[in-house]
């Protein structure tokens, strides 16, 4: 009986002194630290205030072979290697065309960005060879890059946002490697974009704030991902695997920081636009209210509209090609 009241007693005791444990840790213990899972983000590197603070590695633009000898100009296919993130080691190759003006002077340079092109029909030139041939005729050097994923170019990246992004560091790495040119006057930059390539170009004056005068053609101004969007019903599949992409990369994004309407502000450049009223591809009003902004914004643009012409400029292209060579040399330095 004495066993079995100490036994009792010192359960008790036990009993006591845990409650009193866990009265004083529950009333005095820290709070549990809560550690919240980093989740990657790998695609910030390409918004637009962060690619202004990338600046890509300048490269080599090496010519690969003759394309075509003029009397004028000769034309070559050239390739570039660059980073397309800017950050990592992963180096790829990208190809396009250089028109180089006959004779042995000093000549300032056209950077041109084609728009879309299927990559099953796309060849080197494509979208931006004929009017190339006239600004090299010119006294202009021209130069105009694939891309990667196109003709000669090792393959664009997988993620579909990724590899439009990557047009842009394909953009300013050529921009950036333009001293590898012996001929060129060191000086004189211009951009010409059509159709998407416009977005590339407003969005290079964006990131990188230069006063490259530059000439678009009949552009693409919507923001992203609309200026996307638009275009989905063109896809195979009426545009799903990219809606459900972009579902995916607005769970992680802010889409507003891809955006070209949200740095407009940014451009301190003399721009040009040409736009054709029977454009099946990109629609007046886009242009209108596009040139109506900026003009509230005080920017350097000037306008013109052809009343009958397509996405493509004509039957008004003569007149486009003439009013940008006369662009191009008044703001020659």
């Amino acid at each position: 009986m004495k066993k079995f009241v100490i036994y009792f007693l010192a359960t008790a005791v036990l009993i006591s002194l845990g409650w009193l444990a866990n009265s004083f840790y529950q009333n005095y213990a820290p709070d549990p630290v809560v550690i919240n899972p980093v989740i990657p983000r790998p695609l910030e590197k390409y918004t637009i205030e962060n690619l202004a603070i990338s600046k890509p590695e300048e490269g080599n633009i090496q010519i690969e072979e003759v394309i075509s000898e003029e009397n004028d100009f000769t034309s070559y296919l050239f390739s570039l290697e660059f980073k397309p993130s800017l950050q990592d080691r992963e180096i790829k190759k990208m190809t396009g065309q250089l028109n180089i003006p006959t004779g042995k002077g000093k000549y300032p340079v056209i950077v041109m960005f084609r728009g879309y092109v299927d990559q099953e029909i796309y060849e080197t030139g494509i979208g931006t060879r004929k009017s190339a041939e006239v600004y090299a005729q010119n006294g202009f050097i021209t130069i105009a890059p694939d891309f990667l994923g196109y003709a000669g170019s090792d393959l664009q990246a997988e993620n579909i946002f990724e590899a439009r992004f990557q047009t842009y560091t394909a953009a300013l790495s050529v921009l950036n490697s333009l001293d590898s040119i012996s001929s060129w006057d060191g000086t004189n930059i211009f951009l010409w974009g059509h159709s998407n390539g416009g977005q590339v170009a407003l969005t290079i004056l964006e990131i990188t704030g230069d006063d490259y005068p530059t000439v678009l053609w009949a552009p693409v101004t919507k923001p992203f991902p609309y200026s996307i969007l638009y275009y989905t019903d063109e896809a195979e599949d009426r545009g799903k695997y990219i809606r459900r992409e972009l579902a995916k990369f607005e769970n992680l994004y802010n889409v507003e920081q891809y955006s070209i309407s949200n740095y407009l502000e940014r451009i301190d450049a003399p721009i040009q636009f040409h736009q054709g009223t029977a454009d099946d591809s990109v629609p007046l009003e886009w242009t209108n209210e596009f040139v109506n902004v900026l003009d509230e914004l005080e920017k350097e643009v000037t306008y013109y509209m052809y009343s009958g012409a397509d996405h493509n400029m004509t039957p008004a292209w003569n007149t486009v090609v003439e009013r940008n060579l006369v662009f191009f040399n008044k703001y020659l330095k």
